[in-house]
């Protein structure tokens, strides 16, 4: 629901309308979270407590690892075999949270965690070869937050094409409000020296690519071939479901542009992006109410639902709640929704805080609902 109201100047011949649009509070559901994806009484338990604390968005995880959280024939096809689960698992989790979601008034948006990235063991990377991209020296393992990892071609059309059909999947099997592309729909910015791209990059330009990753118009002609990626990839999502929500939540624009290749800035103007989500996660204040100042930010949240990502923790490190609770007021007053990283650390694995203070501080937050259905 979108409501508007107006601005009026000093020339009272200059009147402009800005939209106003409910706040973000959402939180993202990970393989982190054992107990949600395993049980399906805790499952409904939590989201049932996530309605009543007035969060109104979920990210559920759908693609981690080279993986699917669901029975996927796309999947399947390209020599990924089913996730092995107990007699604990729900058979279709992504289902249960669909269901679950809904009932609950909760906008569920599926979240393709690991985009162009996978583990270098997993059956995607190892059937899958040509798909890989490397650096300059050939080689093709780099490091990240999910630990060692390859990079498949975002320039490849069979990639590209896989991803495609892995969306599509999701939106047709279930009915879900949209879609989500994080910080891993990328490529660093020192990959990309694979056969394919240096041929495709040679066919464009008559030039072979500059040796320095860094290279102005290699960033930049890597980076336009991601967007032209993502612009077909939105068209083909509306296609198939025209209100499906293409949310993006991406790194602070310096970052995400400049070391991984990711234009977001431009995505928002070029309007194929309904929601954005910035991942600012910094360890102290100042420096994240910095972030929020950012020109990118502030001129996507004139257009579009806008939130920043806020870190309640990691294993066993969570994040102190005074500091969640002066981050949510920051990013309120500069007009800006949330969203969590992530459930388990919510208020689980907090020992010097107990689940009921953590949540009485998002209870009180969150004081009155803020529906986006």
């Amino acid at each position: 629901m979108v409501s508007v109201f107006l601005v009026v100047f000093l020339n009272p011949q200059q009147v402009i309308s800005q939209a106003v649009f409910p706040e973000i509070r959402g939180v993202w559901l990970t393989k982190n979270d054992t107990d949600i994806l395993i049980d399906r009484s805790v499952l409904e338990n939590s989201l049932r407590e996530l309605a009543d604390l007035n969060f109104n968005t979920i990210y559920p995880v759908v693609w981690n690892s080279g993986y699917a959280s669901y029975p996927s024939q796309v999947a399947e096809s390209v020599g990924i075999p089913p996730l092995v689960r107990s007699n604990l698992h729900n058979n279709d989790v992504i289902g249960d949270i669909v269901r679950e979601g809904h009932r609950q008034g909760l906008l569920v948006i599926p979240w393709f965690e690991f985009g162009f990235m996978t583990t270098p063991s997993s059956e995607l990377a190892t059937k899958n070869p040509r798909w890989i991209t490397n650096r300059r020296d050939g080689s093709k393992i780099g490091d990240s937050a999910a630990g060692q990892v390859v990079w498949l071609n975002p320039f490849h059309p069979q990639v590209q094409q896989f991803i495609m059909d892995l969306v599509l999947e999701v939106i047709t099997k279930y009915p879900v409000d949209g879609v989500q592309f994080d910080d891993h729909t990328v490529l660093p910015r020192d990959f990309g020296y694979d056969p394919y791209t240096i041929a495709l990059y040679k066919q464009e330009t008559k030039k072979n690519p500059p040796t320095n990753s860094q290279d102005k118009t290699w960033i930049k002609w890597r980076a336009d071939k991601i967007t032209d990626f993502m612009v077909r990839l939105n068209k083909a999502v509306k296609a198939k479901k025209p209100n499906a929500i293409f949310s993006v939540a991406p790194n602070p624009y310096s970052t995400a542009y400049n070391l991984f290749l990711q234009d977001w800035n431009r995505w928002v103007n070029l309007g194929i992006v309904d929601e954005l989500i910035i991942q600012v996660y910094r360890p102290d204040l100042k420096t994240f109410v910095k972030e929020l100042k950012n020109p990118q930010i502030q001129s996507a949240r004139k257009k579009i639902p806008t939130g920043v990502a806020i870190l309640t923790g990691l294993r066993n490190n969570p994040t102190p709640i005074t500091l969640i609770e002066d981050k949510v007021r920051q990013a309120r007053r500069h007009r800006l929704g949330v969203a969590f990283f992530y459930y388990e650390t919510l208020w689980e694995n907090a020992p010097m805080e107990n689940d009921d203070l953590r949540k009485g501080v998002v209870r009180a937050l969150f004081f009155e609902p803020q529906s986006r259905l």
